[in-house]
């Protein structure tokens, strides 16, 4: 249908003729739907040059309007009769319905000053109902191993909401780099935020970056982006990974560390990939400086999720560490798995008891959970599985198909091959909720999430080659109502796709091209051979 990506679930009509949009084509905006209205104006206004003013009287206007009917991320757009009407079931259900306008407008409507301001703009004369098969529909960024500024991320949120994606989960903190201000330590950002060099390529790679790397957002930066976000009917769920993946804030309070097996004060923030053996003590000074982040956190992020990592948590300190081996004793504990079980299990209580809900990567269901909190399964489908199993909610991201810094082809053709290969085919044919589970137990997966993470992706460009095209396809596969994998009908998106590349080229995204990189974007061989099941991080 007009080659929209994701597909919608129904078209309800669709004839030969067009309808057109004009510099007399006004808006009429009854309440709930004020804020696509703003957005309409600002984006689309401004790359077709047309004012929508605000009139209720003309024909030839563009309805906004709310019908309680629909689901509430759904919607209903109609431009094959005047006025034009897009209806949502709620403000989010609107926003998506003038996704979906802006779409059918052409690859213009995606610039930012018009190319042809005296228009007029033909689209296809159609009706649509549409409506998201899952409830979170999420892409990570990883800014802890390369930092990206605040324009960055705003443009990514922007990206996001094109593919109709409402779940941003904004990774800050990690062993190489902490990006976010907490007012009340101050050494997270004056030391924990900036590393001396970086590995350049994988982790096996001999070559390094000399150059200091690094940055942080201020809490004013959290609020505008959460703020942009909200704009945009996308949540941001932060993630301050506890207890591994902490050297860097251990570099910055080296009480945090375990102080009694090494000496933490010689510790910097980690330059290399990988796994670090630095990890949080499990003492209660460790505790009540998480808990004083966390209050800050809450105070920025209205999100009910946070999530707090608990993943690939090396336990050679603790083994050795008297006090870690004093409270396993006093607890009662299973031994050092069960330390991590604890730790994990204080947090999930104290955001329980604030009203928030604690999501963590698989691992954190070793030891068991409380009833509230969720999962992300990144170590294939077993992990969701077993936890919606035993009744937790589940957001799907197995690395296997939804690691987007993993190769895009086969041979050492890309940038820097790593991980497995995952074709743009490849991603479109996942599918999110695993073989095997009862109507019941399906319905704890609250949906699926795409990982971008940033060791070897050093700057903005390398963001967009490894995550373009594919999250267009990975966004069709969270959306639309797609049958299994094998009875999709790859061909018919790629011939959509044709359309969507220029709505990228638009919007300036550096995207893996699909007939294969460019001779100037391959790499030498030595930055990374290609490594079968073996990502950089999670």
């Amino acid at each position: 249908m007009a080659d929209v990506i994701p597909a919608p679930a129904s078209v309800l009509r669709h004839s030969s003729g067009i309808a057109r949009v004009g510099s007399g084509t006004a808006l009429e905006t009854r309440p709930g739907t004020e804020g696509t209205a703003r957005w309409l104006r600002a984006t689309v206004g401004a790359a077709t040059g047309l004012p929508f003013p605000e009139a209720a009287d003309r024909p030839n206007r563009i309805v906004l309007g709310i019908d309680p009917g629909l689901p509430p991320e759904g919607y209903r757009l109609v431009t094959d009769e005047q006025p034009l009407r897009i209806e949502g079931g709620g403000p989010a259900g609107v926003f998506w319905g003038a996704q979906t306008l802006r779409q059918l407008l052409g690859a213009d409507a995606f610039r930012r000053a018009p190319l042809r301001p005296d228009g007029p703009w033909e689209l296809p004369a159609l009706a649509v109902e549409d409506t998201p098969r899952f409830r979170w529909r999420g892409l990570l960024l990883d800014v802890a191993r390369h930092f990206m500024p605040k324009e960055g991320v705003l443009r990514y949120l922007d990206l996001m909401a094109v593919h109709k994606l409402n779940v941003f989960h904004f990774h800050l903190t990690d062993d190489q780099g902490w990006r976010i201000e907490i007012r009340r330590y101050p050494k997270l950002t004056e030391t924990a935020s900036w590393r001396t060099r970086s590995k350049f390529g994988h982790r096996a790679s001999p070559l390094w970056d000399a150059r200091p790397h690094g940055g942080y957002y201020t809490q004013d930066d959290i609020r505008e982006i959460v703020a942009y976000a909200a704009e945009r009917h996308i949540t941001v769920v932060p993630e301050i990974d506890v207890p591994g993946h902490s050297q860097a804030a251990i570099a910055a309070y080296p009480e945090l560390g375990n102080t009694d097996v090494i000496d933490t004060t010689a510790l910097t923030v980690w330059d290399n990939w990988g796994i670090s053996a630095n990890v949080l003590a499990p003492t209660d000074t460790v505790l009540r400086f998480y808990e004083g982040v966390f209050e800050e956190i809450l105070e920025l992020f209205p999100s009910q999720f946070v999530h707090v990592g608990g993943d690939e948590c090396r336990k050679e300190q603790w083994t050795e560490s008297v006090a870690a081996k004093t409270r396993i004793a006093d607890l009662g504990l299973d031994g050092e798995d069960g330390l991590q079980s604890w730790f994990i299990g204080h947090f999930d209580a104290w955001l329980s008891a604030r009203g928030r809900r604690l999501i963590g990567w698989d691992e954190i269901l070793e030891g068991g959970l409380a009833k509230g909190a969720a999962v992300s399964s990144w170590r294939g489908y077993g992990g969701g599985i077993a936890a919606a199993r035993a009744g937790h909610d589940v957001v799907m991201c197995p690395e296997q198909y939804v690691y987007l810094d993993h190769r895009q082809a086969p041979g050492e053709d890309e940038p820097v091959p790593i991980g497995f290969v995952r074709t743009l085919e490849d991603v479109y044919r996942f599918e999110p909720v695993p073989d095997g589970l009862t109507e019941a137990e399906a319905r704890h997966v609250l949906g699926t999430q795409a990982n971008v993470w940033t060791e070897v992706l050093e700057d903005t460009a390398r963001v967009d080659y490894q995550t373009f095209p594919r999250l267009a396809a990975f966004a069709e596969v969270a959306w639309s109502p797609l049958p299994p994998p094998g009875e999709r009908d790859f061909a018919g998106f790629e011939a959509r796709m044709a359309a969507h590349y220029a709505r990228l080229d638009a919007l300036g995204v550096a995207y893996r091209p699909p007939a294969g990189p460019r001779p100037w974007q391959k790499r030498p061989g030595v930055l990374g051979r290609p490594i079968e099941g073996a990502p950089p991080h999670r």
